[in-house]
């Protein structure tokens, strides 16, 4: 009999973090986090990671768990992911998968593999310097040409997306949007309780406007001023990140602080639109919720709770 996974993902901004915390509390969950960014340590203000008095003492998994120049992979992140679901159930608690990485969830609700090829390190080396040189809008062409379904799910600025999508085609010769498809196929390895978090999406955007600004103001500058002093340079993949490289185009005089503000802002909100575009098409037993329906988080985490145990 499969054990009971939940997983609250959803956009940014859309109120994951407080309900999560209060369902956990309510059904004696503990909570994983399925935020590619959130994983990094010292990246706090640009990345909204929940504080220690929002986590509200219950236990969260994959934060602060890798320096900013480590390797952290959606391979590194199933392997994480899962076995920390052991542990939490062998302590009798509930699992919570929260976050917005569609990618991330799947790989620990299909079990995917991805040790099926091997790396080819030069190929990879040329297209690394390719974007260098021509562009990530060269890199993410190259893509469309091979495999357009990718290329619409993977943004052009994941360049190591972009690079590993790739590469499969080249060793493969497979379109890894196939490969992907045919993972998803596979069964679930949990018996899972999947809710998508949507609200409406002019208050979605205010939203994630209000959320910029707070940064700004919690020190987002100072922040990445104090990773480039501790000698974490722009290229990591985790410099890479919204908030973080638009500030060091700022911080290096090539953009204004307004200007820097303003595309942190737009990208963001398209980040949101692909995220629920993204939870539409691959997550076919998903409860979506709108949450412009609950008067506040605690109601939403009752709401939550009552379809958990109903099902259970």
């Amino acid at each position: 009999m499969k054990k009971p996974l939940i997983i609250i993902a959803g956009p940014t901004a859309c109120g994951k973090t407080e309900s999560s915390v209060l369902l956990a509390k309510k059904i004696n969950g503990e909570i994983i986090s399925a935020d590619s960014m959130q994983v990094y340590k010292y990246m706090n203000i640009g990345t909204a990671k929940i504080t220690e008095e929002e986590k509200q003492s219950i236990k969260h998994y994959l934060i602060d768990e890798f320096y900013p120049d480590e390797d952290f992979s959606i391979a590194i992140f199933k392997e994480k992911a899962t076995q920390y679901i052991k542990e939490i159930q062998n302590k009798g608690k509930v699992p919570i998968l929260v976050g917005g990485t569609g990618f991330y969830i799947n790989s620990v609700i299909y079990n995917n593999d991805f040790t099926e090829t091997e790396k080819d390190e030069t190929y990879r080396k040329e297209l690394e310097q390719l974007a260098v040189n021509k562009g990530n809008d060269f890199l993410h062409n190259m893509l469309k040409e091979v495999d357009e379904q990718s290329a619409e799910a993977i943004h052009k600025n994941n360049v190591k997306k972009v690079i590993r999508a790739l590469e499969y085609y080249k060793l493969t010769g497979e379109k890894i949007s196939t490969h992907n498809e045919r993972e998803k196929q596979k069964e679930k390895a949990y018996d899972t309780t999947f809710f998508v978090l949507n609200m409406d999406r002019e208050k979605l955007y205010n939203r994630i406007n209000l959320r910029v600004d707070i940064m700004l103001k919690n020190g987002l500058v100072d922040e990445v001023k104090n990773l480039l002093e501790k000698g974490y340079k722009k290229e990591l993949v985790s410099m890479q990140g919204l908030g973080y490289k638009e500030m060091i185009k700022y911080l290096e005089g090539e953009y204004s602080l307004d200007y820097a503000i303003k595309i942190i802002k737009r990208d963001t909100r398209h980040f949101a639109k692909r995220q629920l575009t993204w939870f539409k098409h691959q997550s076919e037993d998903a409860i979506w919720i709108d949450t412009n329906k609950f008067d506040n988080a605690n109601n939403l985490s009752n709401y939550m709770k009552d379809i958990f145990i109903n099902k259970n």
